[in-house]
């Protein structure tokens, strides 16, 4: 029999306003906010624990943030100081197990069942990686144990800031059935909300509906629910996360309502995103539009191509299609982006596109007419997440 799984989660505490506060000493103790401009269009990238006493929260607009906590420290961000944090408590990670999951620059799974340490306990790895971490970095993180990593997920967050929670396998059951369902891991505000109106308020209520009846309710998602209400989640902590996407977005000053002008801003987005796939010898077959109205609703409109996008023109051809299919024009927009998904390497790119035959033929040899073109068109249908 397998052993049964030991998974911790760490988790940083509030990681870029706590880098602020430990470089910056007159900061402690105070709300700091990393993020854009509050007299201007910025939105929240973190905010320490004193702010979020004020209700302020990520990706919260700054102007907001700024009425909720008028004596906030606003603070650009300072990518290159964090990354580095990140990078000295990843290898800390490393010298216990290679089984380390990213899921940010500041939380990560391990797999700590079999470890380089040879310690039994989980526990004990999870206590010694946080004093690591504050010994190293300055920084506090709040970490989970448990059997899988759904339940390790819960727990890190259970006791924060600078907390250690274990829920091990004879409590999980116990523990999930009080838990909130709107603390699951998948369940947003809609789903909670619909869950609510189901009589569904914990993870005990979960536990009167069958596979079939969640599955109806809840699409794919309703296997899931159903395993993790009783405290099952074989998912693997998986070291290699393959990349699934590449993009490109910006956010405007002042919000956009003539369709020519985000037009010449997709032309624009499309030309950095063919470099970007250029420089990684990559394009892919999905081509998606993202577009966030001045009211903040966010939209994705999407095409796929067998032969795939790798360069501007190829995306241009799409681009004013798939923005025909929203209120562009109709509607001011604060925000444009453009991802190429289902990647695959440009080397690949000859099976699905018409390629030149050398001449003459080589004697004894017949060709055909040569490779076919597979076809590029393009079907425009409303991304599954975008709600329109």
């Amino acid at each position: 029999m397998p052993l049964p799984r030991k998974i911790i989660h760490i988790d940083m505490d509030a990681f870029f306003a706590s880098v602020e506060q430990r470089d910056c000493p007159e900061l402690r103790g105070k709300p700091v906010i990393v993020g854009g401009d509050p007299q201007g269009r910025g939105v929240v990238a973190a905010c320490s624990y004193e702010a979020r006493a004020f209700g302020v929260h990520s990706a919260m607009a700054c102007a907001r943030a700024q009425r909720l906590c008028p004596r906030a420290v606003f603070l650009k961000p300072r990518m290159e100081e964090y990354q580095q944090a990140s990078r000295e408590i990843m290898a800390l990670f490393y010298q216990v197990t290679p089984l380390v999951e990213p899921l940010s620059v500041d939380e990560a799974f391990l797999d700590v069942t079999t470890n380089l340490q040879g310690e039994p306990s989980a526990t004990r790895i999870a206590q010694g990686l946080r004093q690591a971490i504050h010994a190293a970095t300055g920084l506090t993180a709040s970490a989970g144990v448990s059997c899988n990593k759904f339940l390790a997920k819960i727990a890190s967050g259970h006791n924060k800031p600078d907390g250690l929670t274990v829920i091990p396998p004879e409590r999980a059951l116990a523990f999930i059935n009080t838990l909130p369902v709107g603390k699951f891991y998948g369940v947003g505000a809609v789903t909670e909300k619909k869950m609510q109106n189901l009589g569904i308020c914990t993870g005990g209520d979960l536990l009167r509906f069958s596979r079939q009846e969640l599955v109806r309710l809840f699409g794919k998602s309703g296997l899931f629910f159903f395993d993790i209400a009783r405290g099952q989640d074989h998912r693997p902590v998986e070291p290699s996360r393959v990349r699934k996407s590449i993009g490109t977005e910006t956010t405007f000053a002042e919000d956009i309502a003539e369709f020519d002008q985000v037009l010449t801003i997709l032309s624009d987005l499309a030309h950095q995103l063919a470099q970007l796939l250029e420089r990684k010898k990559t394009g892919g077959r999905t081509l998606s539009l993202k577009l966030r109205y001045n009211d903040f609703t966010t939209i994705t409109r999407s095409c796929s191509s067998p032969a795939g996008f790798f360069e501007a023109a190829e995306m241009l051809t799409q681009l004013p299609r798939l923005l025909a299919a929203t209120e562009a024009g109709r509607r001011k927009i604060r925000l444009l982006g453009v991802t190429v998904s289902n990647l695959f390497q440009t080397d690949e790119r000859l099976i699905f596109r018409g390629c030149q035959l050398p001449l003459p033929f080589p004697p004894g040899r017949f060709f055909g007419d040569g490779c076919s073109k597979a076809s590029t068109a393009a079907t425009v249908r409303p991304h599954p997440l975008s709600g329109a």
